[in-house]
């Protein structure tokens, strides 16, 4: 959203405060991408803490703080703007204190926290007057109940319906004393720049699953994903680590993803996800700051770039084309779903592109061999590392007899490889 969106009201802010000015218990926000849902009932919430005459607690939760940290947090504090006051910030425990609305008060005002729902002991106990959890499709019923539960005013869930979860089986809609509200980027037509709306429009051929979902705001299907199952973990485990890259066009981002294989499980962290335009001089740079060590660590690249590759591997990095050819991307994919996938916490983007990769269907409703553009480059980036490391070779710097070191460029051969190191060792 722009600043201007902060500044103005929606259709979606106005249906959420009328649920809570009669005393609506739930409200359910059901829509498409760029319909003003999160940001439409942080507005709200904004508004409720500061004119509360009797102190509340707010409760914000997302499914873990990495996504607490880059969404809604970050939504408030552009939302807050510069009524914002650090010292009513605490950063260690995501907490924001709302300064008493009565001057005359020395009690604290509303309180509003920052809960990742991963962690479930800040679940249980803790009562609230009002909820809101966004993205509630990644949230269990489980935990979506716990937190309900301990609600005693308001409740407020948001999603983009991606499929059908908790929400729907449970006919929630129906419930009395609750509301829904569906949206669409139509909703927030005065707010958002013309260029969206277009983006947003140019998918309605392109991927009609997502122009479903994303466009539109009706629930969509699950049943083309490419890798369909997935789970979360903290970090990467310790172990053999090597890299895959994709490189970005124009609108499309460049991806660095990180990756170590222990036994049938494919451990995968999003290095950097980057959407303006890097040049490979930027991308070695990045590299080096993310701790990619030069000459040593595989990385595994995408083969239509062969310049680019040849630039980097030409500023020190053993980086090298991944398999290609006829059939490489169907089997780069089949490689990847041998393995149980796991992605770190704070790999978002390439999280949410897991959730949405999917075979795309042709106009009788049959599947293709393609896939969806839009949710592929960290899928590709990770293709990339995953079909192409039994092939990949590495040899670590020589150490006592001789101090030269050197690199394995991408065209050498194994028995040029041991010819050289013979060579090395005077052989």
């Amino acid at each position: 959203m722009t600043e201007q969106a902060v500044q103005v009201t929606t259709r979606v802010f106005e249906e959420v405060l009328d649920a809570w000015f009669t005393k609506k218990r739930r409200a359910f926000l059901e829509g498409g991408t760029w319909s003003s849902k999160t940001y439409s009932i942080i507005q709200l919430l904004k508004k409720i803490a500061e004119s509360s005459p009797e102190p509340l607690i707010i409760s914000i939760v997302s499914e873990s703080t990495p996504h607490l940290k880059r969404g809604a947090i970050r939504d408030f504090q552009a939302i807050m703007g510069e009524d914002f006051r650090d010292k009513c910030w605490n950063k260690t425990d995501s907490i924001y204190t709302f300064p008493n609305p009565d001057p005359e008060s020395n009690k604290p005002g509303t309180r509003v926290e920052f809960i990742a729902a991963d962690d479930s002991s800040k679940l249980r106990g803790a009562r609230r007057h009002i909820l809101f959890i966004n993205e509630a499709n990644n949230v269990t019923y489980d935990s979506y109940r716990e937190l309900d539960m301990r609600t005693t005013l308001f409740t407020i869930c948001d999603w983009n319906p991606v499929s059908e979860f908790w929400f729907h089986h449970n006919n929630l809609q129906e419930v009395d004393g609750n509301i829904y509200v569906h949206s669409t980027y139509l909703d927030a037509a005065n707010v958002i720049p013309q260029s969206v709306k277009d983006q947003i429009e140019d998918y309605k051929d392109k991927d009609p699953n997502w122009w479903r979902v994303y466009g539109l705001g009706l629930v969509g299907k699950i049943t083309n994903l490419v890798h369909p199952n997935f789970k979360q973990v903290d970090e990467l485990p310790a172990g053999n680590r090597f890299y895959g890259l994709d490189f970005g066009y124009l609108h499309d981002p460049t991806v660095l993803t990180a990756h170590v294989i222990v036994g049938d499980e494919l451990f995968s962290q999003q290095v950097f996800y980057d959407d303006t335009g890097l040049t490979n001089d930027q991308i070695c740079r990045k590299m080096d700051l993310c701790g990619v060590r030069r000459g040593y660590d595989e990385i595994f690249a995408d083969p239509s770039e062969p310049k680019s590759i040849e630039e980097i591997y030409s500023d020190g990095f053993n980086i090298k084309e991944a398999v290609k050819g006829h059939g490489s991307v169907e089997f780069g994919i089949q490689k990847v779903n041998q393995y149980y996938q796991r992605w770190t916490a704070d790999s978002l983007e390439c999280i949410k592109e897991q959730r949405n990769y999917r075979y795309i269907e042709d106009k009788d409703g049959r599947l293709t061999d393609k896939t969806t553009h839009t949710w592929s480059h960290g899928m590709d980036s990770r293709r990339y590392a995953v079909a192409s490391i039994d092939r990949g070779t590495r040899e670590k710097p020589k150490t006592g007899k001789s101090s030269f070191s050197f690199r394995i460029r991408p065209r050498e051969t194994m028995q040029e490889v041991k010819e050289l190191v013979a060579r090395m060792n005077g052989g």
